[in-house]
């Protein structure tokens, strides 16, 4: 990455107590290029890591438990995180709590046939934390060559790197791990690196490993606090910064050096959502111990340009056009100003939700904790519905939706035991 003068003649504003530790750039070769189709989904949130699908894409807008199901696949387990999809493969993480288990699933994209199973870690399964949390939340990343994922193991954050054929090729502790809520920070691929985070009560961490070898690149220790985030790469004011939020701290990195690039105070101390941007400015947002969302500059002052005092928790927000939309967990979505922040319109959708929304071209796809998928128009002038669509079950996982089809993880009572299932909803070709 190509650094201006401007970029190292910045504002710091350093809060004591946080270091950082900088090893040698990697030299290697082996990590090859990132390389994902246009109809994938390679990593959380998306290809731009913001929540948006490509707009020439045309899921359904119409499903049900016997519409537009192309197939639906048992998952053995449990979990949180999203599937993701790359090339013929879809990747998606699991816990199996009788087993004391920890697996990376991958499903054939066009049929849903299981092709793999790879178990992670086996036993040191921790009890306790918050009921919605599960001991798979995060959210798989791929490189196009490998697959990684993030588990709380043994009161310890690992990262491990797979093959796309399911062999493990390495596996590296991040930091040791205090459970608070639960852990469900997904890894973040950049240039020739994975990014990870482990915030919580005993040792924090924000840590850079080599994609080929797993080895550490750099660390930034973090302030003994619990948090949920994960690590975000955005291209704003110019250049590609590493965003990270909570801990009462909003905080912009080098993503290749872990060197700081700013940091102020504003956010919550606990933090779910990933931030999004206008190009100018990044959103923090939060639940605990304040209600609140606010804009940052992020162009090395760090300053606020403005806050409200509201909720949006769990669910990530959505930008577009200079518009930012929300869906609170409770069920009421807003439309703001980007830039001033100022309420355009409020609408209200039946809650609560812990997915969060995704936008396809003018649309946006938002699914509640019982299977109902409300979509409704990005656009400023109202909130228009234009569609409500039913799975029964349970889904606390964010939607993947690329090719113009929508993955979804979802929850059923079968006598009693619970059942995951993934479904692919879209139109016969």
């Amino acid at each position: 990455m190509k650094h201006t003068l401007f970029a190292f003649v910045i504002v710091w504003l350093i809060s004591p107590g946080i270091n950082h530790h900088v090893a040698a750039q990697p030299k290697n070769t082996d990590a090859q290029p990132i390389v994902v189709g246009p109809n994938d989904w390679p990593w959380w949130r998306g290809p731009d890591r913001n929540g948006i699908a490509d707009a020439k894409q045309k899921p359904p807008l119409k499903w049900s438990d016997t519409e537009n199901v192309l197939w639906k696949a048992p998952v053995p387990g449990r979990g949180h995180g999203s599937p993701i999809v790359v090339g013929d493969q879809i990747f998606l993480a699991t816990a199996d709590p009788k087993e004391e288990t920890q697996s990376v699933l991958c499903y054939d994209r066009k049929t849903g046939k299981l092709d793999w199973q790879t178990e992670v870690h086996r036993g040191g399964f921790e009890k306790g934390g918050n009921g919605k949390s599960s001991l798979a939340s995060a959210t798989v990343a791929c490189d196009g060559q490998r697959v990684f994922i993030n588990f709380l193991h043994k009161k310890a954050i690992y990262t491990t790197a797979l093959s796309r054929a399911g062999k493990q090729l390495w596996q590296t502790k991040v930091a040791d791990y205090v459970l608070h809520q639960g852990f469900a920070s997904s890894p973040a691929v950049y240039q020739s690196l994975v990014l990870v985070s482990a915030d919580n009560k005993g040792t924090g961490m924000l840590a850079a490993l080599e994609r080929s070898t797993g080895k550490v690149v750099w660390t930034v220790e973090r302030p003994k606090l619990p948090n949920y985030a994960s690590p975000t790469i955005l291209k704003v004011a110019g250049r590609e910064q590493l965003f990270f939020i909570g801990c009462k701290l909003v905080t912009s990195l080098d993503p290749l050096t872990g060197r700081k690039l700013w940091e102020t105070e504003g956010s919550t101390e606990e933090c779910v959502t990933s931030t999004v941007t206008d190009g100018k400015l990044i959103i923090t947002s939060g639940g605990y111990p304040k209600n609140h969302v606010a804009a940052v500059h992020a162009d090395g002052s760090g300053k606020t340009a403005w806050e409200i005092k509201t909720k949006v928790y769990v669910p990530s927000m959505l930008e577009n056009r200079g518009y930012l939309y929300a869906v609170q967990d409770e069920g009421v979505t807003l439309c703001w100003k980007f830039d001033t922040g100022k309420e355009v319109w409020k609408g209200r959708v039946d809650g609560p939700f812990s997915a969060s929304p995704v936008l396809v071209g003018d649309h946006i796809f938002a699914t509640n904790e019982v299977g109902r998928t409300f979509i409704f128009k990005a656009s400023p002038a109202a909130f228009e519905l234009i569609a409500e669509n039913q799975l029964v079950g349970e889904v606390l996982a964010t939607p993947t939706i690329c090719g113009g089809r929508i993955y979804l993880r979802v929850a059923v009572n079968q006598k009693g035991q619970r059942q995951e299932a993934l479904y692919c909803v879209g139109t016969k070709e």
